[in-house]
């Protein structure tokens, strides 16, 4: 009953079906994918998965549409940053947010074009809205990376080997964010293997994956996201109780 109540209260948030929806897509794609390549006897219901795949991935692109205003205003109110002690940080977060604001206007014009809504060149948008999400997630693991490596430097300096009881409670919580960030970092690895690969053929490996590496990628990221958000939930619950 625990467990149907914390899956019910994910499902009323629109991040948490998000994230539901993403994961059982990808493991659609997965499983479909394995099913196609394993012979005749499976094609068929393989190609069902690949099919529900996609109308979960085409549902997840609609309700996108109604992203731009939450992504603005998140841009807006961080800024250039001002809070950020890091430069680089700084710089880098701000051009994720860049980004991800070109992202969304970008895919909706896709989206359009393939509901014939506007009269323009589909695949185009779809590559450039593709690049940008690929751009968003090099800075974001250039970020991760940048931050581990501050945090590290900071655990190895002479000012934590302190054994006060106040430095071990410090240390724990940069070990914490050392663990999330290297969930970050390969999440975004794994969907940066996919934006490669939705990118126009001749770029480095863009349309080279077969559907279940797509869906074993996408489901890893799926997961790692999943991991994170109930793992900041719980951290959320403990220092309100």
């Amino acid at each position: 009953m625990a467990a149907l109540s914390g899956l019910a209260s994910a499902l009323e948030s629109y991040r948490g079906r998000d994230r539901l929806v993403r994961t059982l897509g990808y493991c659609c794609q997965l499983v479909g994918g394995v099913l196609v390549e394993q012979g005749p006897a499976r094609a068929d219901v393989g190609a069902r998965l690949l099919a529900v795949s996609s109308q979960l991935s085409g549902c997840r692109t609609t309700l996108r549409l109604f992203d731009d205003v939450a992504m603005f205003l998140y841009t807006k109110q961080y800024g250039l940053g001002a809070e950020e002690e890091d430069i680089l940080v700084r710089c880098v977060s701000v051009l994720g947010n860049l980004a991800d604001q070109l992202y969304y206007p970008c895919e909706h014009i896709a989206w359009a074009a393939d509901a014939r809504i506007l009269h323009v060149d589909s695949a185009r948008w779809w590559a450039l809205s593709t690049a940008f999400w690929g751009l968003s997630l090099l800075l974001g693991i250039a970020r991760s990376l940048w931050v581990v490596l501050k945090l590290r430097q900071q655990l190895r300096s002479p000012a934590a080997a302190v054994t006060s009881q106040r430095s071990r409670s410090t240390r724990g919580a940069v070990e914490a964010r050392i663990q999330s960030e290297l969930v970050t970092l390969l999440s975004n690895l794994a969907d940066l293997a996919n934006a490669v690969h939705w990118l126009p053929p001749g770029f480095l490996w863009a349309g080279r994956f077969p559907p279940w590496l797509v869906g074993l990628l996408g489901t890893i990221s799926s997961l790692l996201s999943v991991f994170q958000a109930a793992r900041a939930s719980g951290g959320a619950g403990k220092a309100a109780s």
